[in-house]
Order: C-alpha cells, then sequence, then structure tokens
C-alpha cells in the first residue's frame, strides 16, 4: 500500500500535460475514467478505482480526479468525504470500522467504540503510529439485525462485545497480521 502522498495541490496536470510525476497509476486512472467516456456521473466509479490504485485519495488526487472530470473541486471532495468506504489518509495494516448507525448504538456501538480506542491508543479516524491499525465509523453498514456490528478487514462481524473487539485488536497490534 502507497504511504506517501499521492500528490500534492501544485503537481496536478492542466489539461493538456501528463502528470509530471511519471507515476503510472495517474496513466490508469486516466484511461479508466476515458473508458467511463470522462462523464460527470462516473465520479464515484472513478473514485473508488483512484482508492484501489493509491490506497487512499489524498488532497492532489482529488483535485486531479475534478480536472479529468471537469467537475468542481467541492463536489469530487464532497463526495468523498460522504461515504465512509472512501479515506483521505493512508490506511493501515488493518482497519476496524464500527457501525453507529442507530440499531448498533442502541446495542453498544459507543462502548465498542471506546474499548477499541482504549485498546488501541488512537480516536475514530486516526492509524497507529506503526501504522498496523486504522480505526473507523461508519454512519451505518446496513447489518441492522446483527448489531452492533463491526468491520474487521472488510468482513462485517455479528453481534460484538467489548470482550471480543479487545481481543481482535489486540492480537493485530501484538502479533502483527493474522
Amino acid at each position: 500500500m502507497e504511504t506517501q502522498a499521492a500528490t500534492s495541490p501544485e503537481t496536478v496536470p492542466s489539461k493538456t500535460e501528463k502528470h509530471p510525476s511519471g507515476d503510472s497509476r495517474f496513466r490508469i486512472l486516466e484511461v479508466f475514467a476515458k473508458r467511463h467516456g470522462c462523464r460527470q456521473d462516473a465520479l464515484i466509479e472513478i473514485l473508488h478505482k483512484a482508492q484501489e490504485l493509491f490506497g487512499f485519495l489524498d488532497e492532489g488526487l482529488l483535485l486531479f480526479i475534478a480536472r479529468t472530470l471537469k467537475l468542481p473541486p467541492s463536489r469530487v471532495f464532497g463526495v468523498a468525504t460522504f461515504y465512509h468506504h472512501f479515506t483521505l489518509t493512508p490506511q493501515g495494516e488493518h482497519t476496524c470500522v464500527v457501525c453507529m448507525g442507530t440499531a448498533c448504538y442502541v446495542k453498544g456501538a459507543d462502548r465498542l467504540l471506546a474499548t477499541v480506542e482504549k485498546a488501541s491508543g488512537i480516536k475514530a479516524g486516526e492509524t497507529t503510529s506503526d501504522a498496523k491499525l486504522s480505526l473507523l465509523t461508519a454512519r451505518c453498514i446496513g447489518a441492522c439485525g446483527i448489531a452492533p456490528a463491526v468491520v474487521y478487514d472488510g468482513e462485517v462481524t455479528p453481534r460484538q462485545t467489548p470482550q471480543a473487539v479487545t481481543e481482535r485488536i489486540k492480537a493485530w497490534l501484538n502479533h502483527g497480521s493474522h
């Protein structure tokens, strides 16, 4: 996973020049956008592809997408920050997403989040200094019937308890990948 900033605003190319970094991922993203006809309504698909290529969506990359699709940067930033799937910072080796939807919250999601924050030493939206864990929250993951739910590395896990989240997080932090 790329851990450096993908671009910086001053290195975003104009409409006619190639990306000055020579990073082939920009060329791949441009081809992907052209396959979608550089249509503005393809923004979400292009953001997904960009995150797949770069690992996260930094400011320069979002500006590059805005220019490519001829969209105002505020629209691109708005979409990227609205959906919990998109991340604007490098992510850790593991991700823990605590669902904060109504059903999960009523069944203790706030306690789960506090437990993970205490066990990891980070707050929601942060990554541990060793880049082993990123802690995120979601407005709702659509798993209300199995609340409270937590997503560990993309896997939705039902009916979580503070003990269960502590065990999973400590295993990642103390022993690396599992």
